[in-house]
């Protein structure tokens, strides 16, 4: 107490402290001793009503303590009385068992009495229940049978609580009433037939499914009752309990099941599109019952059955497990699709399981997926396998196929813009489209692999198609009478090339809507180089091919027939262009590349015929005649090509210039002036080498071996400076085995 005395104190002094911090304040001593002595009234006042409270409390409870206390000591002089008189009647109550048994035996008794008449009648209730169940009228067939099993039980029960041991009496009661058992089952047959046919029957007569669910919860509520006698009594009735809801959906499953495997009507031996047909018949009944369950047979069952839900779930898992059936087949590639495309697509689709009829009650979205995705992935696995084998082996056919055209004595078919095309890229590129759209309904995943797949295939493809060009063109030269249709085939085949290039962007472009598949461009350039060089090589055996009709034509260049008035490049011009008729079916970007490469190959073997010597000028006149002569056939040559290279852009002068050029140093007179024009032609074509020009000079017939020296010496010593866009055509050119030093002779 001194301690909280000191405490109190010290808290007393600071809040006086407080109050009293500036002089003016001590006017207000007076103010502030008044307002602390009413709080602590009011304090005081507060703590005395609680105490009361406290107070009355305890008073109340130790008034309802000895009441208690009162209270159980009656209790025990009772109880105490209670056991006096119990052992003084225990020699009465032993005295009575004589009435006791003679109770029962009333009891017995008025329960044989009770049923005397049905028992007397049990043969003619069996008859009419029999009866009744032929019939048809199973709600009245089973009133009789309750009655029979009624009287039955009773008996039984009965016997069992006057004498549980004595199995004779209770043999004798079941077996009278033997018959019951047989119209129990009979009964539950005609049961389970209208169960199975239910989706049928509640449509064309409601009422009697109706009749079989009241039944069927009649026998439930005699069950639950039978069983809850049973824990006070340990008696059970023979064939209790039935348990018909129990059963009543296991029909209905059973019935599920059998409805969804008896839909496949067709074999793959009988019919290619068996599975196709079978999952269409599936979805359709599917759809068909589940709306009818929603609609119809929830009205015919009691809410608690929950009669929709269960048959969603039934249909479900039997679905599942015909799906895992078929999956484990040995399905083929396309019934594969099918199957996933039902499976993953189909199934939660509007055309089925999220049909707006069936709606809110089937939720797609916690649907359970029909196949693990285990099972998903291996199917998806073999698919690519079998697809792959399918793409080489239809890619293969195509090729052999496209082959038998190539040896056909009739033209190519042309496009509508007139260019030679075979239906090969358009066999190519359907089939992959077939596999891509049918890949696309399964997933995008799969559409994406299986577009690579195409494309790696495709590039395969292309080595054998180059291949097989190659071959035919090697073929032809053997015997260039055949193919009869050689020129045309071959510029269908360059023109196959430009399609399939055309195709693969067109495809990737289609089925590759965002970028996110970086890899899938690096197969292009490959693909186009393979492209590029099946349509270099075919341009190069067309080329080839009009170099062998114009080579007798070329031999006689710079020659002394040429010189004195051979025709030979009317007829080669006429020959290019005659041949460029046919090659204007070629499409465009080789149709130009070829173009520039003809001219370049014809100049060059012009240039060619004035290395190799065939003529030495004898006189001025002859130089100057020969010189003209070549600058005439190099415009005649220069007109040719731009002929051929209309409508493209380019220069079809390049080439031809060079014969010009060499013919400036052919006509020249002044020999003095020889070095200036050959070191000009140098500088112009800085790949001409020392053979060149020796040959060169040969054929002007009139220069001197030391001029000749000087000028070749004279060049070795000043390198010139190539153009960056300069073209090499002399390197290409070899001077006949005839070194400088014998053309210096």
């Amino acid at each position: 107490m001194k301690e909280t005395d000191r405490e109190a104190v010290a808290t007393a002094v600071q809040r006086v402290a407080g109050m009293l911090q500036r002089p003016d304040q001590l006017d207000k001593v007076e103010q502030y001793r008044r307002r602390e002595a009413r709080k602590k009234a009011s304090v005081e006042a507060r703590l005395k009503a609680a105490i009361q409270s406290q107070l009355d409390g305890v008073r109340t409870g130790l008034s309802q303590l000895h009441n208690a206390l009162n209270d159980v000591k009656d209790v025990q002089q009772s109880l105490a009385d209670v056991s006096k008189d119990w052992r003084q009647s225990i020699n009465t109550i032993e005295s009575l068992k004589d009435v006791k048994d003679a109770v029962v035996r009333h009891s017995q008794l008025a329960a044989a009495v009770e049923n005397l008449k049905n028992i007397f009648s049990v043969p003619e209730i069996v008859r009419e229940t029999q009866d009744l169940i032929e019939q048809g009228a199973l709600l009245q067939a089973h009133r009789k049978l309750m009655d029979l099993e009624c009287s039955r039980d009773g008996l039984m029960y009965e016997q069992y609580r006057m004498d549980s041991g004595n199995t004779r009496d209770m043999t004798l009661i079941h077996s009278y009433f033997g018959s019951t058992q047989g119209l129990s089952d009979e009964l539950a047959k005609q049961l389970w037939m209208v169960l199975q046919r239910s989706l049928v029957t509640v449509r064309r007569d409601p009422t009697l499914l109706v009749s079989v669910v009241r039944i069927i919860e009649r026998e439930e509520k005699i069950d639950r009752r039978i069983l809850d006698r049973k824990k006070q009594t340990s008696f059970i009735p023979p064939g209790r309990p039935k348990n018909w809801k129990k059963k009543m959906f296991a029909i209905l499953d059973r019935t599920v099941t059998t409805r969804i495997e008896g839909t496949q009507a067709d074999t793959r031996e009988s019919d290619k599109m068996w599975l196709v047909r079978h999952l269409e018949i599936i979805r359709k009944y599917v759809l068909d019952d589940l709306i009818v369950a929603k609609n119809l047979m929830v009205q015919c069952f009691p809410p608690h059955y929950e009669i929709f839900r269960n048959l969603l779930s039934m249909y479900h898992q039997a679905l599942s497990t015909r799906m895992q059936e078929l999956a484990a087949e040995d399905l083929e590639a396309n019934e594969i699709v099918s199957l996933l495309t039902w499976v993953l697509n189909t199934y939660t689709s509007a055309e089925m399981m999220g049909n707006a009829e069936l709606a809110p009650e089937v939720d797609v979205s916690v649907l359970e997926p029909l196949l693990s995705p285990d099972v998903v992935s291996e199917l998806l696995s073999t698919y690519m396998s079998t697809l792959t084998s399918n793409i080489i082996a239809w890619l293969r056919k195509a090729l052999e196929t496209d082959k038998k055209d190539w040896v056909k004595e009739t033209e190519p078919e042309a496009d509508q813009d007139g260019y030679y095309q075979t239906t090969l890229p358009a066999i190519v590129f359907q089939m992959f489209e077939q596999n891509l759209q049918v890949a696309a309904q399964i997933s995008e995943d799969l559409k994406t692999k299986v577009l690579v797949l195409c494309l790696q295939q495709m590039n395969s493809f292309l080595s054998r198609y180059k291949e097989e060009a190659q071959s035919y063109k090697e073929e032809h030269l053997r015997d260039r009478q055949r193919p009869h249709c050689y020129v045309q085939y071959m510029i269908a085949v360059i023109n196959n090339c430009q399609t399939f290039k055309e195709s693969i962007v067109s495809l990737k472009r289609k089925y590759l809507k965002s970028e996110t598949e970086e890899g899938m461009s690096l197969n292009q350039p490959s693909m186009d180089g393979i492209l590029d060089a099946i349509a270099r090589e075919g341009c190069g055996s067309l080329l080839e091919e009009v170099f062998l009709d114009l080579e007798q034509h070329l031999s006689e260049l710079m020659t002394r027939k040429w010189l004195l008035g051979s025709n030979a490049v009317d007829i080669i011009c006429v020959t290019v262009e005659d041949y460029f008729s046919d090659f204007a079916k070629i499409k465009k970007p080789y149709k130009k590349r070829m173009t520039a490469e003809a001219q370049r190959r014809v100049v060059l073997e012009y240039l060619r015929a004035v290395m190799q010597k065939r003529i030495s000028f004898r006189s001025a006149e002859e130089r100057k005649e020969g010189a003209e002569r070549m600058v005439r056939e190099a415009a005649q040559l220069r007109l040719l090509f731009r002929k051929l290279a209309a409508g493209f852009g380019e220069d079809a002068d390049g080439h031809c210039d060079t014969i010009v050029a060499i013919a400036e140093v052919i006509k020249l007179t002044d020999p003095s002036l020889l070095y200036l024009e050959v070191s000009t032609l140098v500088s112009k074509y800085p790949d001409i080498r020392d053979e060149h020009i020796g040959a060169l000079l040969a054929m002007r017939g009139d220069t001197s071996r030391d001029l000749k020296q000087t000028i070749i010496e004279t060049l070795e010593q000043g390198p010139t400076q190539a153009n960056p866009n300069y073209v090499p055509i002399f390197k290409e050119i070899m001077v006949p085995s005839l070194n400088v030093a014998k053309l210096l002779k």
